[in-house]
C-alpha cells in the first residue's frame, strides 16, 4: 500500500544556512505516519483503545541524499510492508523530481503492559495493507 504527502519546509525546520535540519525530516516523517494511521481509521492514539495495543518503534534507519531549504515542497511517500506482528513503513522523499531522503521505521505490535510481539489483529492488518478505513 502507498500513502503520499507533501511536506513543506518551513523557517522553523532549517539550521542557520536555510537548510532543512535532520530532526526536522525525520519528524516530518514520523507526521506522515501519523497521517497515514489517521486516514486508515486506526490513529496511533485510538490503538490502546480499540485493542489495547501500540505500534512501537523498534528501530529506524535513514540516508540523505540532497538539501532542502525553507519554502521547498517535498513529496513524501509511504509504503508498508506488514508482518506477523511487524508493520516496516519504507520512506521515499523527492524535491523537484530528486531524491532528498530515503528511509524506513520498523514497528513492533505490543500489548499495552506487554514486553514482547504479538499478532497484528486482521483489522488493522487489512487496513495497514490496503490503506483503508476498515473501522
Amino acid at each position: 500500500m502507498s500513502f503520499t504527502r507533501n511536506w513543506t519546509v518551513r523557517f522553523s525546520d532549517t539550521d542557520p544556512f536555510g537548510i532543512a535540519h535532520y530532526p526536522r525530516m525525520i519528524d516530518a516523517l514520523h507526521e506522515t505516519s501519523d497521517m497515514f494511521m489517521e486516514q486508515i481509521g486506526w490513529p496511533y492514539w485510538e490503538l490502546h483503545e480499540r485493542h489495547e495495543l501500540g505500534l512501537p518503534l523498534v528501530s529506524i534507519e535513514f540516508d540523505f541524499h540532497g538539501q532542502v531549504k525553507g519554502g521547498d515542497e517535498v513529496e513524501i511517500e509511504l509504503q508498508t510492508v506488514v508482518g506477523e506482528s511487524s508493520v516496516r513503513f519504507d520512506y521515499h522523499a523527492t524535491h523537484d523530481g530528486e531524491v532528498v531522503f530515503d528511509g524506513a521505521e520498523y514497528r513492533v505490535c505490543v500489548p499495552i503492559g506487554g514486553d514482547h510481539g504479538v499478532t497484528i489483529p486482521d483489522d488493522l492488518r487489512d487496513a495497514l495493507e490496503s490503506g483503508v478505513d476498515t473501522s
